[in-house]
């Protein structure tokens, strides 16, 4: 069985890729790092709902985390194969770079670039085995355009889009697929400490985007009718930036 496995899947964007993913039939490993709470809702959720899901505690940005968390899972799993991997995990820590501390650097790096290196290199085997896979990475409208006072954030996602676009070129051949999906303002945990009242005026659509538009970008890239798209960073933000 083909499983999809969304990083830091219990709230936010996460959450609503895992319940998209899961409703069209597919089962769901929600990662988290410490959320346990709402990593367990996200689960009953899903499986109230009639699907699959099943957490998988790891911090992203820790190589022997992940390393032993996905033996295990693979342990438990002989005959199925993660086919589908969302690189969502990311945090922010906002600072103008002459105030910003090496710690609030490092952390956005080793969350986004660094996990979706130690992560996609694990997993990548199987689906090149299988001839067969989809990498969906959570790129953002900083890593396009650069927003000031994240400095380390626009680095980190202009870095994964650049991943994006190199891993897509090895590994077409074998049927597995690698896009990006750039976020503008989307209504979230990541968010909620921005001024909503006077960010949505400068989107032309006049809004923050819903996670469940930002979801359903995902599970097409995911899909089999995507099967020909990769190498691509998709905007989603409703006109800010183009």
């Amino acid at each position: 069985m083909k499983y999809a496995l969304v990083t830091g899947g219990s709230r936010g964007l996460g959450k609503a890729v895992c319940l998209r993913l899961a409703a069209q039939g597919i089962p769901v490993i929600v990662n988290y790092k410490q959320n346990t709470e709402a990593a367990n809702a996200v689960v009953a959720e899903i499986t109230a709902a009639g699907g699959t899901a099943e957490l998988l505690p790891f911090d992203v940005a820790s190589p022997a985390e992940i390393e032993e968390a996905l033996a295990a899972w693979a342990d438990k799993h002989p005959d199925d194969y993660v086919g589908i991997l969302v690189n969502n995990a990311g945090i922010r820590q906002d600072n103008l770079m002459i105030f910003m501390q090496d710690e609030q650097w490092h952390s956005v790096m080793d969350t986004t670039m660094n996990g979706f290196f130690y992560i996609t290199r694990r997993l990548l085997k199987d689906m090149l085995t299988h001839r067969n896979g989809r990498i969906i990475n959570m790129a953002s409208l900083s890593g396009i355009k650069g927003l000031p006072g994240q400095v380390n954030y626009s680095a980190a996602k202009a870095a994964l889009i650049g991943a994006t676009k190199a891993l897509a070129q090895e590994v077409a051949q074998r049927k597995v697929t690698v896009n990006a999906v750039a976020p503008g303002f989307i209504t979230s945990d990541m968010t909620k400490d921005l001024n909503e009242a006077e960010l949505k005026k400068l989107v032309p659509m006049g809004r923050f985007g819903k996670p469940e538009e930002v979801a359903a970008l995902v599970a097409f890239l995911a899909s089999d009718e995507a099967a020909y798209i990769t190498g691509e960073v998709i905007s989603i933000n409703g006109g800010l930036y183009t």
